[in-house]
């Protein structure tokens, strides 16, 4: 079923939210958005069901390299699709556009297809599993 416009755009801002964390590298806010049982499937994990949070926190906390500048990062939701599948389960699905400068400082734009399941636990939505593709 469609969701609510005013879900909708709720859903939309958090997932908005939760990929300008990743760009950052803000877990605090990363973890705010997420549930601790988080499943994914990402190309990172190599056809792997990653369960859980630790597998994301190592990419977090990886130390930035000192003799380079830090990229700038905008990411857009391409054609997103909501639905609500239940009153507490929603899906969002949408063609991530990353903008970014390559080595030489040349702006390139990266694809990647993505699901994510959203849940309403004790009043918020949390995000529960994502499956992540590059373009094939």
């Amino acid at each position: 079923m469609n969701a609510p416009p005013a879900v909708e755009a709720e859903l939309l801002d958090l997932s908005q939210q939760l990929l300008a964390a990743v760009a950052g590298g803000d877990w605090p806010a990363y973890r705010r958005l997420v549930a601790d049982d988080l499943t994914c499937f990402e190309p990172e994990a190599r056809g792997q069901l990653v369960e859980g949070l630790a597998f994301h926190e190592f990419y977090f906390r990886l130390p930035a390299d000192p003799t380079k500048p830090a990229r700038p990062a905008t990411n857009t939701l391409a054609s997103p699709v909501v639905r609500l599948l239940s009153e507490t389960v929603a899906l969002v699905a949408a063609v991530r556009l990353t903008q970014t400068l390559d080595d030489a400082g040349r702006p390139v734009t990266k694809p990647c297809e993505e699901t994510r399941i959203w849940r309403k636990i004790d009043g918020h939505w949390k995000h529960v599993h994502f499956h992540r593709s590059l373009p094939s």
